[in-house]
């Protein structure tokens, strides 16, 4: 049996690793790379192994840094099964209908940004058009619950386990035997936390050989969730004193919810205007709310308990959805008192880099950040302190409040992935899905012989 890794190695972006056992490659993950030029560049290089000998495809979670490479893999031959949770299905379909199109959507604008300056160049392609991405559907197979062990193949079967992260997302084990040999290697995807109002708390099965294991904040504690949320509620109000807009970048799946479901307790405990205007300018996010509804069996109590005294937890009266284009830009005209939330949250791609070249440079506006930002990404750059940032090829001041809420983070904290390992109590662990800094901070606080912290196209034994 073998692992290799072919992404998010000592990085949180692109997240692809390849297990070969009991005569068969089964490929974990096909996430795209997020954040500058290069990393664009880098999406459309090899995967570092042959697609059409891919047999299976184990999708944890319908992110873009975990799926969003799929059609590339498609495309350039693999021909297997992709097997994934009802919900992951419904969300990747969404997901990657919408990165396609942005992505011709990108180069339609460069083109037209390049005709404005008179430069002149062969237009960029996009990485895979409309017509790729639907291809990966016909490759979606048997659906899997959780708890519910799926045989592959003669002695390899795989068993998905709630990961807690966003709606359907899971940890995947895989069992195997080959020469005699029985191993039991769990890959964590994204780890949630514990206690959320929205999803179960992360499950992770018991006594496994191997875990490879994410550690996007494995060298830190969020704030506790009840203080991030007051201070969510703090952040809004002074900027509507200041008669200020508020801009908060948004991942569509689950981030886009909780913010709902806390601006919606928000009003219903008086700790925001009651009339206060929520403009969802997220297509995607839109969608999204509409199959959070649909997926019951994702929730914890709170969320059930509400359900069923039809209680819509991601309603609230001064909600508006502007799907359309036209739509998004009238919002120009909003000077401030409201919120608008868009897409993306690295601010990588999406409506929100709009309205951050109109109001970024504005004393009264805020832009609050709620969940983690890769190195490289537009939202990293802002939340480091820069003075100057480039959109659309446009130099902008930074002038509105700035404020950074990790406790929202759908990304397990460093207590809560120690607990999630102690649960597992794996043998040997590879540690991945983070910056370097984080992954030395946990490996040594693990302590354990046995921690691996694979590079790009590392390949291993088990």
């Amino acid at each position: 049996m073998k692992i290799s890794f072919h992404g998010a190695d000592r990085g949180v972006t692109g997240s692809c690793h390849l297990l070969e056992a009991a005569g068969r490659r089964i490929l974990v993950d096909c996430g795209l790379y997020q954040g500058g030029r290069r990393i664009e560049e880098e999406n459309a290089e090899d995967f570092g192994f042959t697609a059409r000998d891919v047999d299976f495809v184990l999708l944890t979670h319908a992110h873009l840094d975990h799926c969003g490479r799929l059609p590339l893999l498609v495309r350039r031959g693999f021909g297997g099964e992709i097997l994934a949770t009802a919900a992951t299905r419904e969300l990747a379909r969404l997901v990657l209908i919408d990165a396609a199109h942005l992505q011709e959507e990108e180069a339609h604008f460069h083109a037209r940004l390049r005709e404005k300056h008179g430069e002149n160049g062969e237009e960029a392609a996009p990485l895979y058009s409309l017509l790729d991405a639907m291809d990966v559907f016909d490759h979606f197979g048997r659906v899997a619950a959780y708890g519910r062990a799926i045989d592959l193949a003669p002695n390899l079967r795989v068993t998905f386990f709630d990961a807690g992260h966003i709606l359907g997302s899971a940890s995947v084990l895989v069992e195997a035997q080959e020469n005699g040999a029985a191993r039991r290697i769990l890959f964590s995807g994204d780890i949630g936390n514990s206690g959320r109002p929205l999803l179960r708390d992360p499950d992770p099965p018991r006594d496994v050989d191997v875990a490879i294991m994410e550690t996007t904040y494995g060298d830190r504690l969020h704030r506790s969730f009840e203080a991030s949320v007051e201070e969510f509620y703090e952040a809004l109000n002074a900027a509507f004193q200041r008669g200020g807009l508020v801009i908060i970048p948004t991942f569509a799946l689950e981030r886009a919810q909780d913010l709902l479901f806390y601006l919606r307790e928000g009003v219903e405990r008086n700790k925001l205007p009651p009339s206060l205007p929520v403009f969802l300018d997220s297509p995607m996010a839109i969608s999204a709310t509409e199959i959070f509804r649909k997926h019951p069996e994702c929730y914890d109590e709170e969320t059930t308990r509400l359900f069923a005294r039809h209680v819509d937890p991601f309603a609230l009266p001064g909600l508006r959805f502007t799907r359309e284009k036209a739509e998004s830009i009238a919002l120009n005209s909003l000077r401030g008192g409201a919120v608008i939330l868009a897409g993306s949250g690295m601010c990588a791609g999406g409506r929100v880099r709009h309205h951050l070249l109109r109001h970024l440079g504005r004393s009264d506006a805020s832009v609050i950040f709620v969940g983690f930002a890769a190195e490289g990404t537009l939202a990293r750059q802002i939340i480091d302190g820069a003075r100057h940032v480039t959109i659309f090829g446009e130099t902008v001041a930074v002038r509105a409040h700035i404020h950074t809420i990790n406790g929202f983070s759908a990304h397990a904290d460093q207590a809560e992935l120690l607990a999630w390992r102690a649960r597992a109590n794996p043998r040997r662990t590879f540690l991945v899905h983070g910056e370097e800094a984080a992954m030395q901070a946990f490996a040594k606080k693990i302590g354990a012989a046995e921690v691996t912290l694979p590079t790009l196209g590392q390949s291993f034994e088990l």
